[in-house]
């Protein structure tokens, strides 16, 4: 593993009773991944402190067990040209709930969609998306969400600044 190849994030998460308890080399490795998922497994193997076949089997296994989701170019949408984000919170139709699954399919299909979130709370989801203008998430909304009879509401958020959180630019509460 000279250098982790591109991925895509997997089409359904991995449930927490599926994935195997990691120990303290899978740590090391998650952490060193998490800071700099490029590191080559000559480097990786040798911050963790393990051979070059034993650092490359462990990674394998920890993308085959679902832990590793892919790796990701954190690519800023305003150099595409997409300089308003926003977070839109869905509330469904209490007859839509059985079609979730299609809605997060067409949704992650999207374009301007970045992300989808399954929440708790007054709402069913929150999309994180971005947009050319206002006039472009005005027809995203209006549109294509609000058009759709599952969807029972709408409530959009615009994001001002984003800032990465240091439990995304890492592994979170990982041993040094």
């Amino acid at each position: 593993m000279s250098s982790p190849s591109a991925g895509s994030p997997s089409a359904q998460p991995v449930p927490s009773q599926d994935v195997r308890p990691l120990d303290d080399t899978d740590l090391a490795i998650l952490r060193v991944l998490g800071s700099d998922a490029r590191v080559s497994n000559k480097d990786l193997a040798e911050r963790v402190g393990v051979a070059q076949s034993t650092c490359l089997a462990r990674v394998r296994a920890l993308r085959e067990s679902g832990v590793i989701r892919g790796y990701y170019a954190d690519i800023d949408p305003r150099a595409l040209g997409h300089d308003l984000q926003a977070m839109i919170a869905i509330r469904l139709q209490p007859h839509a709930r059985a079609s979730m699954a299609e809605l997060v399919t067409e949704l992650s299909g999207r374009h301007e969609v970045l992300d989808v979130y399954f929440v708790a709370g007054a709402n069913d989801f929150l999309v994180h998306v971005a947009t050319a203008s206002t006039d472009e998430l005005r027809r995203f909304v209006a549109d294509h969400l609000n058009r759709d009879p599952a969807v029972a509401g709408t409530e959009t958020s615009l994001i001002f600044e984003h800032t990465r959180a240091a439990g995304r630019r890492a592994a979170p509460d990982l041993p040094a």
